[in-house]
């Protein structure tokens, strides 16, 4: 008798394993709902998707947390909004504490499941090597078959913006037949870059079809519920890395097989309109597999007897590979709100990756040659501080509603929303990127704990001076200036950059700016000397930003974006650009590059770090 209880207890196990599904997570790249035929793109060629809608279910508001691969990624792979940890910059690695978080690949496991990832990891999380939590990098559907249940995902690469860039000419696809967004002028490189974009996803689409087919070969299609999306938006230029719909709007289909029709929201065949943010993708799997859904993760589970709820989808922009930005944007079903901490940055700043495609480059040359319109030129400019659009009549997000006094109560209730999720889930943003990675290595904490802890990081104090910094009242600049007095680097980093947001709008008070240049923060000092410059004080502006420069400042990133950003050449800064040795993951260099203050290959850069938790 004592020797038949383990054994049925083992039956039971098998049997529960038996009951739950696997999953076949197809993820692909850089390719928003237009690329897609069943989302209404009749030029698209992507009939395996589209067959796979057909047998499960479109889900038509599905959006990326973030519009660029790491931090997207990032979220996905710990169930926490990447601005949430400081892994939001875009290739920033910067730790987590890994023995607070675990990854959910993690928690699959201890739930009995077998873990495989084929293709990309990408999770820009330091402290931990991303293969760590799989068990497989290998796609064996016969080593499959013996390892039920199992959670695999299989990455295509055929999408990626990459795939967009070379030769434009002799494409499959006709020119002539795409379907041009609104804000790309009509021309012929941007349309042969369309088309060949599309060769690239008929290539991609032809692989999601062969993985469907070998699951079906392998006897275990009856077993295994089947996702596919794309990891964000993109991929023509104001696309992949913006939070339009262009960039964060994705194709999400999931086939749910008859065993396990229960999980089915609707019927085979049906649209689901609800809204579904990526962060909920990895919580949503667990709970469909029986595993562990940690307190700490941010999302809502969408399918299965547990499904919540969701009123918002929230996203985030931050730093692009060599260039500075940080934007908020928060949605409903029909509208998208936009608030833009840094409206000075123009959307279109030349970033040397997306710069190597043909459409961006022809682009740029049709609106030198000033042959754009309010609308295809717009992409050039800076930014207001808010945008609203109602995505329901205008998915190209072209009609900024946001001063339409129709619409006032919509950027109220937006903006409000806003704020509420930034403190519920720990905005991390709300200082430049280096001057938080500064308060962290001096804290000798992980960014994800500074921002939890009020005492390091004032977040309600921050988020209250943001605020008051994105205002265009002239009356706000008593309380500016009182927050240039705060003790916090960051409450008078806001104090400044309210300044300079109302410049032109009202007098300021010189002599306390050009104190404000011996500053103990440097992205402070950075943006006092702007102030300056536009004033009129060039000279000492230059000097300001030289010294920082020469100094390889924490803020030479921005500093090096400033001067682009400015315009009017480098020459008084050539020499401190190239003795500058501050490092930023490298981008730096690119800048210098890029304003032709590039080193010699003998000689190296350098950040500093300190060890973090």
């Amino acid at each position: 008798m004592k020797n038949l209880i383990p054994l049925l207890i083992l039956g039971s196990a098998i049997a529960s394993a038996a009951d739950r599904p696997n999953i076949l997570w197809l993820t692909c790249e850089d390719n928003n709902v237009n690329w897609i035929g069943c989302y209404g793109n009749p030029h698209a060629e992507t009939p395996n998707i589209d067959k796979l809608a057909r047998e499960g279910f479109q889900y038509t508001h599905c959006y990326a947390n973030a519009p660029v691969c790491a931090p997207s990624r990032s979220t996905w792979i710990t169930g926490v909004h990447a601005v949430s940890m400081g892994t939001h910059p875009m290739r920033s690695r910067y730790p987590i504490p890994h023995d607070k978080i675990q990854y959910y690949p993690d928690l699959m496991k201890k739930a009995g499941y077998y873990v495989v990832n084929a293709g990309k990891t990408d999770y820009n999380i330091g402290g931990r090597s991303d293969r760590s939590p799989w068990d497989s990098n290998k796609v064996d559907w016969k080593d499959l078959k013996d390892r039920e249940p199992f959670f695999m995902v299989i990455n295509n690469t055929k999408s990626h913006e990459s795939r967009a860039f070379g030769d434009v000419n002799n494409t499959e696809h006709s020119p002539d037949e795409v379907r041009l967004a609104k804000y790309h002028p009509d021309i012929p490189d941007i349309r042969k870059n369309y088309a060949h974009y599309h060769d690239q996803m008929k290539k991609m689409d032809a692989d999601i079809g062969k993985a469907l087919a070998d699951l079906e070969s392998a006897g275990l299609a009856e077993n295994t519920i089947v996702v596919h999306n794309s990891d964000h938006g993109g991929v023509i230029a104001r696309s992949k890395r913006f939070l339009f719909n262009s960039g964060t709007h994705c194709p999400l289909i999931i086939r749910i097989p008859e065993k396990f029709k229960h999980l089915r929201p609707s019927d085979p065949g049906s649209k689901i309109d609800e809204l579904i943010s990526f962060i909920d993708m990895p919580k949503t799997w667990l709970s469909l597999c029986g595993a562990e859904t940690p307190d700490y993760m941010q999302g809502k589970i969408f399918l299965g007897p547990k499904a919540e709820k969701r009123d918002y989808h929230v996203s985030f922009r931050a730093r692009m590979d060599e260039r500075c930005d940080n934007v908020r944007a928060i949605r409903d079903e029909k509208f998208l709100f936009i608030r833009n901490y840094m409206p000075y940055a123009p959307w279109g700043q030349h970033l040397n990756y997306l710069w190597t495609m043909k459409a961006t480059q022809a682009w740029e040359a049709h609106h030198k040659a000033g042959k754009t319109n309010e609308v295809t030129g717009r992409f050039f400019g800076t930014k207001p501080m808010i945008e609203l659009y109602d995505t329901s009549i205008d998915p190209d997000n072209v009609d900024n509603l946001a001063k339409d006094p129709e619409y006032a109560k919509q950027v109220v209730r937006l903006s409000a929303a806003l704020d509420k999720w930034q403190v519920e889930n720990f905005d991390s943003a709300l200082l430049p990127e280096s001057e938080m990675v500064k308060l962290s290595e001096d804290a000798g904490k992980t960014i994800y704990e500074v921002v939890r802890d009020p005492k390091l990081y004032d977040l309600k104090g921050l988020q209250k001076a943001s605020s008051v910094a994105l205002t265009e009242a002239p009356t706000a600049l008593p309380a500016l200036y009182k927050l240039l007095g705060s003790k916090s680097a960051g409450i008078r980093y806001w104090g400044i950059v309210g300044c300079f947001n109302l410049q032109g709008k009202v007098s300021l008070d010189k002599k306390l700016i050009k104190k404000v240049l011996k500053d103990d923060s440097h992205h402070v000092r950075a943006m006092a000397a702007w102030i300056l410059y536009r004033e009129g004080d060039k000279a000492i502006a230059q000097s300001t930003w030289n010294e920082l420069l020469t100094g390889s400042s924490y803020a030479s990133l921005k500093i090096f974006n400033i001067i682009d950003w400015i315009g009017d050449g480098t020459a008084p800064y050539m020499e401190a650009m190239k003795a500058c040795e501050f490092s930023h993951q490298n981008y730096v260099s690119r800048m210098q590059g890029y304003l032709g203050a590039g080193k010699s290959k003998s000689k190296k850069t350098k950040t500093k770090k300190k060890k973090a938790r």
